[in-house]
């Protein structure tokens, strides 16, 4: 409806425009045609005029069938005037002077009527200039003003009637155009929550309309997508934190009922104490996962060497390895410039470390191997442990939240599930991606790559 209103507007400031100009140009065109047949008029008496060679008595050159004529001489007296004229000049003193220099045109009123006179010299070859005469002649612009007035008549009906043609057939088209859109709209409105696999119908006519509706069902399969996603994590966390609350709740019950030893008492508190840290855990790890889903915006980076990231945590993984025997050592260039949050980069290094301790046999050895690659490019920092590896069908699923390797073992050492998923997360974070892959001689690697700095000159 806006656009028929505005296009009726438009139409009607068009319409106005160009019947304004055409009225001046047909108002100037009549003028000007009754001006050449009154200049034929004038030219005729003056020819008639000039051929009479009697100085004393001029004979009369108004005839019955002039309406409007008039010769003065040229100091303004009337020789002669048809009876329309009357006996008094039509001309002024003023425009009998401009006579002398030209043909005059000009509007007068005679009897109530609006009449157009035109005046010429009439001076015959041999006589006196002093001597010459005026021709006037005029007619009434009674035929001029009804074709004007019609003119005016047309405009005024026809520009409205323009105006709500245009208008309604912009509203006519704009309708046509936009019943695929709001059919889409219709469409898209009824796609719920219940159903979301559900898309928009695809009109086969190649154009902007199928287009946009395509886009939207790319947006549609993100956000479904994206709701999978969002209800596996909820239901896989509710399932992982239902776990350690029931143990909770079933030592605190058996604490709780009377005649237990102080032994056993002990024990259950200590087991809750347990599940309480791994209910700790699990809460760091998904409030760390959502702080580093969001976007890059939030980090808080330093260009800094690698290094300064990847040796505090391989000593400190050295430490948590060493009651079981298991070294970690470090490889590569690690003076390279990288452009990181070292907290959210520490995070990552820590939960790669870990997987691989906790994977590792007694006495076994971590590898950190940190590499670039070329002057510009890529910085990968690779775990390789000396573990049993990932299960084949594992691997594509290695970062994905909640997935263990061996959800028994992970379980019984505290994993919760979601630390190579904060990994990749991280890694995106900073514009990079994360990995999981076998040894051929066995273990896992993982590696992080990140984008580098150049290197200096």
């Amino acid at each position: 409806m806006r656009l028929a209103l505005l296009v009726a507007v438009v139409t009607s400031a068009l319409v106005a425009g160009v019947a304004f100009v055409f009225y001046q140009q047909f108002q100037d065109g009549l003028i000007g045609s009754l001006d050449s047949a009154l200049h034929l008029r004038a030219d005729s008496l003056a020819t008639r005029l000039d051929g009479e060679s009697d100085e004393n008595a001029r004979p009369t050159v108004i005839t019955e069938s002039e309406d409007v004529a008039q010769v003065l001489t040229a100091d303004g007296r009337v020789l002669e005037s048809s009876p329309a004229a009357g006996a008094r000049p039509l001309l002024s003193a003023g425009q009998i002077l401009r006579v002398e220099s030209g043909p005059l045109a000009t509007t007068v009123v005679l009897g109530g009527q609006e009449t157009r006179l035109v005046a010429v010299r009439s001076a015959p070859q041999g006589e006196d200039p002093s001597k010459s005469m005026i021709i006037v002649v005029g007619s009434t612009t009674s035929l001029v003003d009804a074709a004007e007035h019609r003119v005016r008549l047309a405009a005024l009906v026809g520009g409205p009637l323009a105006a709500v043609l245009a208008g309604l057939g912009a509203w006519t088209l704009a309708r046509a155009a936009l019943r695929p859109v709001e059919r889409m709209r219709r469409q898209a409105d009824a796609i719920g929550g219940r159903d979301p696999s559900a898309r928009l119908a695809v009109p086969n006519t190649h154009d902007e309309v199928a287009a946009l509706a395509g886009t939207m069902n790319a947006l549609l399969s993100r956000l479904q997508e994206a709701l999978t996603r969002e209800r596996g994590f909820v239901a896989d966390a509710g399932h992982e934190l239902r776990t350690p609350l029931t143990i909770l709740r079933t030592e605190l019950e058996l604490a709780a009922r009377p005649g237990r030893s102080r032994e056993e008492l002990t024990a259950a508190i200590a087991a809750a104490g347990e599940e309480t840290d791994r209910l700790i855990r699990l809460a760091e790890d998904l409030l760390l996962l959502a702080k580093s889903d969001h976007s890059a915006a939030s980090l808080r980076r330093v260009v800094m060497p690698v290094g300064d990231v990847v040796d505090p945590a391989v000593r400190a993984a050295g430490l948590r390895g060493a009651p079981r025997g298991v070294s970690v050592h470090v490889a590569g260039v690690v003076s390279t410039l990288i452009d990181v949050d070292p907290d959210r980069l520490r995070q990552a290094l820590d939960n790669l470390l870990d997987n691989a301790l906790r994977y590792s046999p007694d006495g076994a050895v971590v590898d950190v191997v940190v590499a670039a690659s070329g002057p510009t490019g890529w910085l990968s920092i690779e775990v390789r442990d000396q573990g049993p590896g990932f299960r084949p069908d594992f691997l594509p699923h290695a970062f994905e939240r909640f997935r263990r390797g061996d959800p028994a073992r992970a379980r019984g050492d505290g994993g919760t599930g979601l630390g190579l998923a904060i990994v990749r997360s991280v890694a995106r974070t900073h514009g990079g991606e994360a990995t999981a892959a076998n040894r051929a001689g066995g273990g896992a690697v993982l590696r992080v790559e990140l984008p580098r700095l150049p290197a200096g000159p």
